[in-house]
């Protein structure tokens, strides 16, 4: 296992000044935007996964500043033997919970498949619907290059 100096890690230092990024009591949620300076920093950060709110309050009160809930319910939590299975409803649900279960860790909610293939526009109905029902705080999608139509409609229309 790699040993990380202090210097090396996320030190707590949100954009505002307030409480570290890791490992600290925060007033209020993390943002992309704290992710981003950290790197810029050089600082490293964990991100964990959670699907329900318990797993999440563990996480966010030992400060993990980033928790993914991930299209991996379906083989963790739902019994899919894939994650093709999972639906949208089903990671509303799920991230939804998560953020109840936090007050400072940035969420980010997993697209799932056949929830942004079609295009920009199914893209960003989807993502939107994470943000507005679930309250995640940035979505993830899968694709790379094929999907560079689609990440970049999102964050023209400020979804992180």
């Amino acid at each position: 296992m790699t040993q990380l100096s202090a210097a090396q890690t996320v030190q707590n230092r949100p954009s505002d000044g307030s409480k570290a990024l890791y490992g600290g009591k925060g007033t209020r949620r993390i943002t992309v935007r704290d992710i981003a300076l950290a790197k810029e920093r050089g600082e490293k950060w964990p991100m964990l996964t959670a699907y329900d709110a318990m797993t999440a309050s563990v996480f966010d009160e030992a400060g993990i500043p980033v928790i993914l809930v991930g299209d991996s319910a379906g083989n963790c939590h739902l019994g899919y033997e894939t994650t093709v299975p999972v639906t949208m409803d089903e990671m509303t649900m799920l991230s939804a919970a998560v953020v109840r279960g936090t007050q400072r860790a940035l969420i980010v909610g997993d697209l799932p498949f056949g929830s942004y293939q079609e295009g920009p526009v199914q893209a960003l109905r989807s993502a939107t619907r994470l943000v507005k029902d679930a309250g995640v705080g940035a979505v993830k999608l899968e694709g790379g290059e094929r999907s560079h139509e689609q990440i970049r409609l999102l964050v023209e229309s400020g979804i992180p």
